[in-house]
């Protein structure tokens, strides 16, 4: 009895081998906090000041724009209220076009001013992912991890497994300085949605 029992579980680990060989290896993961990365790494600060300060400079223009405008404006609703339903004559319509081109003029320079902020921050963002990515590669595979998760994608973790301070150290030497320019040409057609 002993004996078969031996042989039946020597045929069965015989069988087993082939099918283990086949499992993908258990996981190794590693956790990174890619919000702080991007909040904290040398590069990102200073690219966030620099937009920060184009920003400010949108909000400076647009408030010096409505501050040039809205005393025309005004006057012009008043002179139009006080006609009390009357047709405005020639110099109160001519007046009237000649703001409204003005107001269009100030909202296209917004506009514009404010694609380009948008084109800055998606090639701030686009210099980021292209060394984040290699570089968390590259962390997972010194900790001998074949899995990197984002900290907001799990439930719990142990803080032995946050590679969050070596993501930021190969980072900081990697990415030096991003350029605080608008995306080139090229990535900006495609990355503008068809048919608009």
């Amino acid at each position: 009895m002993k004996t078969q029992i031996a042989a039946a579980l020597i045929a069965a680990s015989a069988f087993a081998t082939p099918a283990l060989a086949q499992r993908a290896p258990a996981a190794v993961v590693v956790v990174v906090d890619t919000d702080r990365v991007y909040r904290e790494c040398n590069a990102c600060r200073t690219a966030q000041g620099q937009l920060q300060s184009q920003v400010q400079g949108l909000r400076n223009r647009q408030k010096a724009l409505e501050d040039q405008l809205r005393p025309e404006g005004t006057a012009i609703q008043q002179a139009v209220t006080a006609l009390a339903g009357k047709q405005p004559d020639a110099a109160l319509t001519n007046r009237a076009k000649a703001f409204q081109t003005r107001q269009d003029q100030a909202n296209q320079e917004l506009a514009r001013t404010q694609q380009n902020l948008q084109s800055v921050q998606a090639n701030v963002l686009r210099q980021i992912n292209e060394k984040l990515g290699p570089v968390i590669n590259q962390v997972m595979t010194q900790k001998g991890a074949n899995v990197a998760v984002d900290v907001d994608a799990t439930l719990a973790h142990g803080s032995a497994i946050n590679v969050t301070n070596d993501v930021l150290a190969a980072l900081n030497q990697q990415l030096p300085s991003i350029s605080v320019t608008p995306l080139p040409q090229q990535q900006q057609t495609q990355q503008t949605p068809q048919g608009r």
